[in-house]
């Protein structure tokens, strides 16, 4: 599952992605809208690919594109994928992990890489499988990284560019979800994940 508009995506939530880039909404991702997107992403500095993904919907303030669970949530939870940092890692190897681990899909709801882009993972209306005794009524959401460079000892690795788009993220989720609190998986189970203080960072958000 993911939440991407491209070149030939169609209907009333393109013509809203054109009207937020000021272009006649016909509601057809053409050449011409990929182009003012691209533009949009360079003048953001994330990556100018044209593709409208989680980050740029983010950006331009398009939260009601971004689907919203079927299930009742009361929690967001904050993990880290525990690799080294400097090391990126993409949701199809998590997924990998899991399912070596006997996972029916990924675990997480969405990842962060370490450019700062959002990518979805287990579909929203499924319960995840990141947090023993919360997965029911949660979105889990991780980052790629996690500890040092030795891959053992936990540090907060997170970029730039992941700090900006967990904060943009939590921000979304918690317009879907206003009754949902944050935390850090760490609060729930004997271990650092996700490397800093989600609770504390996230209070305010």
């Amino acid at each position: 599952m993911s939440v991407i508009y491209k070149r030939g995506s169609a209907g009333k939530a393109v013509a809203r992605i054109q009207r937020a880039l000021h272009i006649c909404p016909d509601g057809k991702y053409g050449p011409l809208t990929e182009e003012a997107v691209r533009e949009f992403q360079t003048v953001n500095k994330i990556t100018a690919d044209g593709i409208c993904g989680m980050r740029t919907l983010m950006l331009l303030g398009l939260v009601s594109l971004l689907p919203k669970s079927k299930r009742y949530i009361n929690e967001i939870i904050v993990h880290c994928t525990a690799t080294p940092a400097g090391k990126d890692y993409t949701v199809d190897d998590i997924r990998r992990w899991h399912l070596q681990r006997g996972f029916s899909d990924i675990g997480y709801h969405y990842v962060v890489y370490r450019d700062g882009t959002v990518h979805a993972g287990r579909s929203i209306d499924i319960a995840g499988a990141h947090c023993e005794g919360h997965n029911t009524h949660s979105i889990g959401v991780c980052y790629v990284g996690g500890v040092q460079r030795n891959g053992k000892t936990a540090s907060d690795t997170r970029t730039t560019a992941q700090k900006q788009a967990l904060v943009s993220l939590l921000q979304e989720l918690r317009t879907l979800y206003p009754t949902a609190t944050i935390h850090g998986h760490r609060d729930y189970a004997a271990k650092a994940c996700p490397s800093f203080n989600a609770t504390k960072e996230y209070k305010g958000i």
